[in-house]
Parts: structure tokens; C-alpha cells; sequence
């Protein structure tokens, strides 16, 4: 992954790393006010040596306190000396678990001694360390005594040089750096999820998704709208929306491909039902009707006909009527409103189609069709449930496979490319259909439409047949 992987992984998945990052928080505030408060008293011990007048004999007694004061660290905390501080104090605990709440520490090239005694208790870790000051010196002197002359013959003496106080605020918990390594953890782990989510995550997104399954281009991407349902037929309910651009693009695009070999008819398909092969079939053969161009639509869907309902035409006599011979093709074609788009009906459902679309008659019906229109435009079932529309590549000029954004995968979109290339099928492209307008997966030339003039003075007057606007039209009939 690139850098700008890493982005739009953050951009679209900021709600999981903004809710693992609270967790997280959550977690480390709740930890820090159920632990309990410690509290932390100090003492500083001095180790030195007695005796020695001359340079010689400082020295050898410096060398050898520092040498001692390595191993009185560990003598404070052991029984010897921690079993004499319980009994002055009375305390209810052992020498081995009372060392665990202490510890000594010898400062690099220094004879010093640094006591810390953690206690829940801020008076009782100050009474215990202040005990430690007073009975570590008499144990050393112990220790260290020659033999036979008693405790004042030690050649070492440890002074207290900081009595400890009673502290009034804890060590633990650190409320600040709890937080702040919650929020670090939490971005971490939340940063981990996304990345998880969205390597598991095979829907198509993009172009490059596509790039990842087929060598097949994508020749348009249709912007998501959540009125799509109530106005299929965007290029007539509002022709300058970005929805109506995309297929005006759709149309351009599918007139290149192969400009030398230019198809004739097409199957327009998808991988799984609910993908929008049909809306994007009725607008296109508008549009491409628009650009003038004549069009034969064919509802290639025998089993759930929808195109006729979208453009409210009548469908009780269509092609499974003609192609068992009980209609003429002539007979059944309908014309859509005042347009160059003509419509060929499902008709009743019949209980093969996948032979029928497959048979010598729907060969014939289709270079019927070819010879009488500029572009043939069939609207086919989905590949993964059915076979018909990979019988119907058999026929045709090509396939267009529309493909839902965020709804088919890709392993479900390289099955269905593989449908196709099974039976010779040609696959002319793709088309991105529900693409997001806004995040992390928005086509970027998706904006609120550039043609998109409110101001009816600068629209175009088309009763009049004119292509300028109407105050530029009016300014010149007053300078004559």
C-alpha cells in the first residue's frame, strides 16, 4: 500500500478509528480511577568509611565504600534489615512482600543510597522509610564489625542525609499519561482495524479494484442517488444533473470503443440483480437517441422484466411472441414518447429463456434489428444467477458489465467476466454504477454539475431555436 492508500483507508474509515480510539480512553480512565492511589516517601543514605589521615588511605577508602555501596542496595531489602522494621512497626506483612514496595537505587560514581517506599497509605510509607534510616545504619555496622571488637569497631558509617516527609499527592496512577498512552494505543489499534476492515473488505470501489480483475475499461461511472428508484429516468426528469452528464460521458466513451469495429448491438448486463443494468440501459438509449441516433432497446430480461415499467410503455406482446412466430418483429416495436428510442417488450415469460435467447430465431431477430437501427441495446439478466446473458454475448456485437459499487465483489466480478470468455463472449467494458459522491471513494470529477444554470436569462431560449442567450439576443435586436 501507498501513502494515499493509507489516506482514504483513514478517510473512510474514521468512525472506527475514532471509536476504537474512545474505547481505548475509555478504558484507561476507567483503569486509572479503579487503581488504587500510591504514595511514595524518600530517604538518601551516606555511606562512608572511618579512619585514614593521609591521601593514600582516602582513596583506597573511597574505592572500597564504593565498591560497598553496591551490595548494601540489596542488604536494605533484605529480611535482615525488613524484619526489624516490621517488628518496631507492628506492621501485618512479611519481609518478602514488604520489599516489593521498596526501592534502592545507587546513583552512578557516588556512595549515596536512594530509598523509595510505595504505600497506599501516604503516613505509614513515610514511618516506614524514616524505620529503614534508622535500622539500615545499625545493621551495616553489624555486618561490618571486626571480629571480636563489637559494633563501634565498623570501618563503615551510613548517616541519613534527607529524613522523608509524608507525601501529599500520589505516583500512581498518572492520570495524564495514562490518557495519553490510551489515546496513542487507541489510534494504533483503531488505525490496525481500518486497515484489517479494508483489506477484508473485496467490494469493487474504484477503477483500480476493477484493474485488479479484468484488463476490461471502464467507459463510465454513474454517481449514486438515493431518488434513483422514483426517477429512473434521469436524463428526461432533470437533463442537467451530474447523473444525466455521466451517461451523456457513458454515451462518448461507448462510441470509441473500437471506433474501427464499432459494435452494433450490445448487451448491457451485471454480476448480481440490483446493480442498475436496467436504468442504465433506458437512460443511455435516450441519450445516444439525443445525440441522433437511432435506438432499439430489447427487454432481454425473460425472467424479471422491469425496462417497459420504468418507461411506462405496454408489454403484453413482445419478444417471446416473436421469437416462437406468433408475432412480426414490426408489430411489436414501440416507440418511446417523441424520441428516436424504440422498445421491444419481454412479453409473456416463458419457461426457457435461455433457450430461446440462445436459438437460430434470436440470431435473426437481432441482425434484423442491427440493419434497421444505429445501435441495438439489450437489457440482460444477471450473469452469476442465470446464463442468459452470456448466451446473448453469442449473438451480439459485445457485453457491457455494470457493476454496483460497494455491493459486488471481486471475486463475484471475476466469475462473471470469466462467464463471458467461456463462450467466446466480448466484453466492451465496464460501468461503475452507485458511486459515491462524497469520501474517501468519490470520483473526483463528480461536482454539483457544471452546466447546471439556474438563472433563466442565461438559459438557452429552445422555443426558439436558438443556441444564445436570451439578453444577448436582445441586445442586438435594439442596435438595429
Amino acid at each position: 500500500m501507498e501513502l494515499h492508500d493509507y489516506i482514504r483507508v483513514i478517510r473512510k474509515r474514521w468512525r472506527v478509528i475514532a471509536a476504537a480510539t474512545l474505547l481505548v480512553i475509555a478504558g484507561a480512565a476507567a483503569v486509572t480511577t479503579m487503581s488504587p492511589r500510591v504514595y511514595e516517601a524518600q530517604t538518601q543514605l551516606f555511606v562512608s568509611t572511618s579512619g585514614g589521615s593521609d591521601t593514600t588511605q582516602l582513596l583506597q577508602g573511597s574505592s572500597f565504600t564504593q565498591q560497598r555501596v553496591k551490595s548494601y542496595a540489596d542488604v536494605i531489602t533484605s529480611p535482615v534489615v525488613l524484619d526489624q522494621v516490621i517488628q518496631q512497626l507492628g506492621l501485618k506483612t512479611d519481609a518478602d512482600s514488604l520489599a516489593k514496595n521498596i526501592t534502592a537505587t545507587v546513583p552512578l560514581d557516588t556512595v549515596l543510597i536512594e530509598v523509595a517506599v510505595d504505600d497506599t497509605d501516604p503516613q505509614r510509607a513515610a514511618s516506614i522509610a524514616d524505620a529503614l534510616g534508622k535500622q539500615f545504619p545499625k545493621t551495616v555496622r553489624s555486618i561490618e564489625a571486626s571480629s571480636g571488637q563489637g559494633t563501634d569497631a565498623s570501618p563503615v558509617k551510613v548517616s541519613v542525609m534527607r529524613v522523608p516527609t509524608v507525601p501529599t499527592s500520589p505516583v500512581s496512577p498518572k492520570p495524564v499519561r495514562n490518557i495519553g498512552l490510551g489515546v496513542v494505543l487507541g489510534l494504533l489499534v483503531g488505525l490496525g482495524l481500518a486497515l484489517l476492515r479494508d483489506l477484508l473488505d473485496t467490494s469493487i470501489k474504484n477503477d483500480e479494484d476493477v484493474a485488479q480483475v479484468t484488463g476490461a475499461t471502464v467507459i463510465g461511472g454513474i454517481a449514486w442517488d438515493s431518488d434513483a428508484a422514483k426517477r429512473p429516468l434521469i436524463v428526461q426528469a432533470d437533463p442537467h444533473s451530474p447523473r444525466a452528464e455521466a451517461f451523456r460521458a457513458l454515451r462518448t466513451n461507448l462510441q470509441f470503443v473500437d471506433a474501427a469495429n464499432q459494435p452494433r448491438s450490445i448487451v448491457f448486463t451485471s454480476s448480481l440483480p440490483g446493480e442498475g443494468k436496467t436504468t442504465t440501459t433506458a437512460n443511455l438509449a435516450i441519450t445516444l437517441a439525443a445525440a441522433g441516433s437511432r435506438v432499439c432497446v430489447v427487454e432481454g430480461d425473460l425472467r424479471r422484466p422491469r425496462m417497459l415499467d420504468y418507461m411506462g410503455m405496454e408489454g403484453s406482446v413482445g419478444l417471446t411472441n416473436v421469437l416462437i412466430g406468433q408475432a412480426d418483429l414490426g408489430d411489436v416495436l414501440q416507440r418511446f414518447a417523441n424520441t428516436e428510442v424504440w422498445v421491444l417488450g419481454c412479453g409473456p415469460i416463458p419457461p426457457n429463456p435461455s433457450e430461446l435467447l440462445g436459438s437460430t430465431a434470436m440470431l435473426e431477430v437481432v441482425r434484423q434489428l442491427e440493419a434497421k437501427f444505429d445501435y441495438v441495446i439489450i437489457d440482460a439478466p444477471p450473469l452469476l444467477p442465470v446464463t442468459d446473458a452470456a448466451v446473448l454475448s453469442t449473438v451480439t456485437g459485445g457485453t457491457v458489465v455494470v457493476v454496483g459499487t460497494g455491493s459486488t465483489t471481486r471475486e463475484q466480478l471475476s466469475r462473471s467476466i470469466a462467464s463471458i470468455e467461456a463462450v467466446n463472449g466480448r466484453v466492451l467494458g465496464m460501468v461503475l454504477n452507485k458511486v459515491p459522491t462524497k469520501g474517501a471513494d468519490a470520483y473526483s470529477y463528480y461536482r454539483d454539475g457544471y452546466a447546471s444554470i439556474s438563472d433563466p436569462e442565461r438559459q438557452l431560449d429552445l422555443r426558439s431555436g436558438s443556441r444564445e442567450p436570451r439578453e444577448t439576443r436582445d441586445k442586438d435586436r435594439s442596435l438595429t
